[in-house]
């Protein structure tokens, strides 16, 4: 991402573990870079604070709690204090379990609550993010801004059924980031907005569901944050508005 200005100013949402862990770590590998990381409880986010120990010029942890919008609205502001731009932002931050949240096989085990939960953490918050940071993406320089969704969030390729919330939720994201790049294109035309499909990756998230999936459909952490950043590094304008895949393809909607 620094092919476009002397420094790259970075934000990755969700960082104290998995993909987001993941990208930080791979991030501090580059040149030139200025690393802003959150997470939501310190206790869960020792690896990530010890990162910033031993990198304290460029990376910088926040507490943000994705789902309280005047704490994403803090953060804008705290880094409009610090920088006058940001060049790439990936949000991480999703749930598909939970403690009693499970993925819904049937209509029987569908509650509100959770519905509204899914929505909360899978779509709404990156809505907010990108009001939130709009200001910081209105420059001349080449700049992404992209979020992790989720192939089971596409409505075509939905052969299976079940796992209600997880699958609106995502779906909902790709329409909310579609709607978002047009804004965006208009206020500030050099920010590419997308949504990333990771493939299946070795973290938490997948865990309880990894028995079906073969060795090599089941990505770790690195080659995951590798493969996306490749397809970052690759897009272009004609980009923004997009769903991706893990392999730089198009995922339909």
């Amino acid at each position: 991402m620094n092919n476009y200005q002397t420094q790259t100013n970075a934000l990755i949402f969700g960082a104290s573990r998995g993909i987001g862990l993941g990208f930080v770590k791979a991030l501090l590998k580059k040149q030139n870079i200025n690393i802003y990381a959150t997470y939501r409880r310190r206790n869960v986010a020792a690896e990530l604070l010890s990162l910033e120990t031993t990198h304290p010029q460029v990376l910088h942890c926040l507490a943000v709690d994705v789902t309280k919008e005047d704490q994403i609205a803090n953060l804008s502001d705290y880094i409009q204090q610090m920088e006058s731009k940001l060049h790439l932002v990936v949000n991480c931050v999703g749930i598909l379990h939970q403690g009693a949240l499970q993925p819904e096989k049937s209509l029987r085990q569908i509650y509100s609550e959770n519905l509204v939960y899914y929505f909360q953490v899978n779509s709404i918050a990156s809505t907010l993010i990108a009001k939130h940071l709009l200001p910081l993406f209105c420059h001349s320089n080449k700049s992404i801004l992209a979020f992790i969704s989720a192939k089971l969030g596409s409505i075509g390729d939905n052969h299976l059924g079940g796992w209600y919330g997880y699958r609106a939720s995502k779906a909902a994201l790709n329409m909310l980031m579609r709607t978002i790049a047009i804004e965006y294109g208009h206020k500030c035309p050099q920010t590419i907005v997308v949504s990333l499909h990771p493939g299946t990756t070795d973290t938490d998230l997948s865990k309880p569901f990894q028995k079906n999936i073969s060795s090599h459909q089941l990505f770790s952490i690195e080659k995951t944050v590798n493969q996306l950043l490749e397809v970052i590094n690759s897009l272009t304008e004609n980009d923004s508005g997009y769903f991706f895949s893990w392999d730089g393809n198009r995922v339909p909607w």
